[in-house]
């Protein structure tokens, strides 16, 4: 019989006691161990966790790449999966880990590709048409890592690797309410603009009057939100508002940039 590989499973959180639990739940028949990184949760997180058998760790936030590498340095396997506090792996998805896995199959490709979709708080299970990326999610931490990216938390593999992608798809609840999507569209997009101004990247011009409506285009017809109806519109609307906060953010510092430099000469 081929050796088992154990495989550690990792999730980043801050104030996820609503949603933790079944994120760890769906990892249960797959996972040799799962751990926590908290960053300072002000509520039942921690706790939550701990109950389902998963070990919490407190670190302070340094932004989305450098704690997932903090996860992964944490984590007693070198097989990892990794989860966000905010998703689940379907029964299906678990059950073709478990069988990979159990086959000796799994170590074939240091890299497996997962569809992440969508599901809104009203809903049970994503709809046929709900709008998903493709990320990868198991993968060998002696063959890639997380990059340092305190926005672009994505996994980088090597260029020359392999990637195979699993059948089965992961649930994803980012948008507990129209209140938490505005609150979070807000946080992220100064982080996007931090992340700008650090790469020392200057947006195009065109792309104050320009982006809104084409992110909203791109969220209502290629991302299929007009087959939601009028909540389609809220989160296509929504989407592109976020992505117009990045453009706003970033020209402002410039100014402020242009100011200052302005003031010492």
């Amino acid at each position: 019989m081929p050796q088992r590989p154990s495989i550690s499973v990792f999730i980043i959180a801050r104030d996820e006691a609503d949603r933790i639990g079944a994120a760890i739940d769906s990892v249960s028949t797959f996972a040799d161990e799962v751990i926590v990184i908290d960053s300072g949760s002000r509520d039942e997180t921690c706790a939550v966790a701990e109950a389902r058998g998963a070990r919490v760790l407190y670190n302070p936030w340094p932004g989305y790449g450098p704690q997932k590498r903090f996860g992964e340095n944490a984590c007693a396997n070198d097989w990892l999966f990794n989860l966000d506090a905010d998703e689940a792996v379907t029964p299906e998805l678990a059950a073709e880990i478990v069988k990979l896995r159990d086959s000796g199959r799994m170590t074939d490709c240091a890299f497996w590709q997962v569809a992440i979709r969508d599901v809104f708080a009203h809903e049970s299970r994503p709809a046929p048409w709900a709008y998903g990326y493709i990320q990868i999610r198991l993968y060998d931490r002696r063959a890639g890592r997380f990059s340092e990216s305190s926005v672009h938390d994505t996994v980088r593999p090597p260029k020359d690797a392999r990637l195979a992608r699993l059948k089965g798809a992961m649930s994803h609840r980012s948008i507990r309410s129209v209140a938490f999507q505005v609150e979070k569209m807000n946080r992220y997009s100064t982080m996007q603009a931090d992340d700008l101004e650090q790469r020392g990247r200057r947006l195009a011009r065109w792309r104050i009057p320009g982006e809104f409506p084409l992110a909203f285009l791109k969220a209502y017809v290629l991302r299929r939100y007009a087959l939601y109806g009028w909540w389609g519109l809220v989160i296509a609307t929504n989407y592109a508002y976020s992505r117009f906060l990045r453009v706003a953010k970033a020209y402002e510092r410039e100014l402020l940039t242009r100011t200052r430099k302005n003031s010492q000469t």
